[in-house]
């Protein structure tokens, strides 16, 4: 039988404000419904309903439409050994904050931290994508951290600590794109074997290789 949860453990499980849920569920942007003057959620439609926002489908199209190799040059790929989120975040966003279009380190550092208010883009399986669009960014732009040790601070939705931190920076303009990019590259992460071999890397070219190489025979 399904788990029925309230509207506190939701809100608890999401790592969002209980007014959040609300709203959400009033606009019908999370399941849920009403039992009288409460909310109610079952942990089967929530588990979806996550799984849905930050694991997109792939089809075989979007893998087509983008190549690894279009989306991230090796100068982008680092080897890290940070302790916390934060940490390994604003190290990404030192090295991300010039690319065209962001007019300071702080709009970048804004729009990611407010990202993961929102929600944590720990998607599992010690994986995290973080994920913007920004006004005046034309272009897509992707950056990857690895991390020698367990971030145990991350707050995956499974839990899990952290080890590979991708960033995806798009414009307001590319949405679909943004998206396509965003399914291939969880896609592609969530296979073990990729995932292992990139967790056991010596080097960041070694990761790069691993990550074009391997999205060559998706």
């Amino acid at each position: 039988m399904d788990t029925i949860l309230t509207l506190e453990e939701v809100a608890k499980y999401l790592k969002v404000s209980e007014r959040t849920i609300v709203d959400w569920a009033t606009n019908g942007k999370i399941p849920g419904g009403k039992l009288g003057n409460s909310w109610r959620f079952r942990q089967g439609d929530i588990d979806n309903w996550i799984n849905e926002k930050l694991r997109p489908n792939l089809s075989q199209n979007t893998q087509n439409t983008f190549p690894i190799k279009s989306l991230i040059r090796p100068d982008r790929v680092f080897m890290t050994n940070c302790k916390t989120k934060d940490e390994i975040l604003n190290f990404l966003i030192d090295k991300s904050h010039n690319i065209p279009g962001i007019s300071s380190r702080m709009e970048l550092s804004n729009a990611i931290f407010e990202r993961e208010k929102l929600m944590s883009t720990g998607i599992g399986l010690s994986i995290a994508i973080p994920h913007v669009r920004l006004n005046n960014v034309s272009d897509i732009s992707v950056f990857a951290a690895i991390n020698k040790i367990d971030i145990t601070d991350y707050e995956a939705i499974d839990n899990k600590p952290v080890r590979i931190v991708i960033i995806i920076i798009a414009g307001r303009s590319n949405h679909t794109d943004y998206i396509k990019v965003l399914a291939k590259l969880s896609g592609l992460l969530k296979s073990d074997l990729t995932r292992e071999q990139i967790l056991a890397s010596k080097s960041a070219e070694d990761t790069y290789n691993i990550l074009t190489n391997t999205s060559e025979s998706l």
